[in-house]
């Protein structure tokens, strides 16, 4: 099943706020992923999450990781969330649910997107796939425990 750690990641393609499009494959042989699924931009939880991912950016940069948040709002929103926090990654939008499918990504209480996070190794092996919907801070230490694991 893909989404499981251990197992090959999807090679979806990735809408960017800054309007380009990319494959996840694109970086496999170069750098690790780091993918953190959240519910909404400008939400209290959402928007401490992506300002965690931010303070903690120069951390994964020497990890050798690329962080890309991904939610279900528009290229729009992503654009004025990431101006707004200073974000220094992309963000991805994914308005159908086809890459939470595509990661089997769990609702909380059935109704609302989940919050996990990724960790996507060189070779594109999935090596963390952490949920948790309110402790927004454990996904950026999770992730860089796994990157430091590597």
């Amino acid at each position: 099943m893909q989404g499981t750690v251990g197992t090959q990641a999807p090679d979806v393609s990735l809408q960017l706020h800054d309007g380009n499009v990319i494959k996840l494959s694109d970086f496999q042989d170069k750098q690790s992923v780091v993918l953190f699924f959240y519910p909404k931009d400008n939400t209290p939880v959402c928007t401490t999450e992506a300002c965690g991912f931010r303070d903690a950016y120069p951390d994964f940069e020497s990890l050798d990781a690329e962080v890309i948040g991904i939610s279900s709002d528009t290229p729009e929103s992503h654009q004025g969330f990431a101006e707004k926090h200073s974000l220094p990654f992309q963000l991805a939008s994914d308005p159908h649910g086809e890459l939470r499918k595509a990661f089997h990504v769990p609702r909380t209480l059935g109704i609302l997107p989940g919050r996990t996070t990724f960790v996507i190794d060189r070779t594109g092996i999935i090596r963390l796939a952490f949920s948790s919907q309110f402790s927004a801070a454990k996904h950026v230490k999770k992730a860089k425990e796994t990157l430091k694991s590597l």
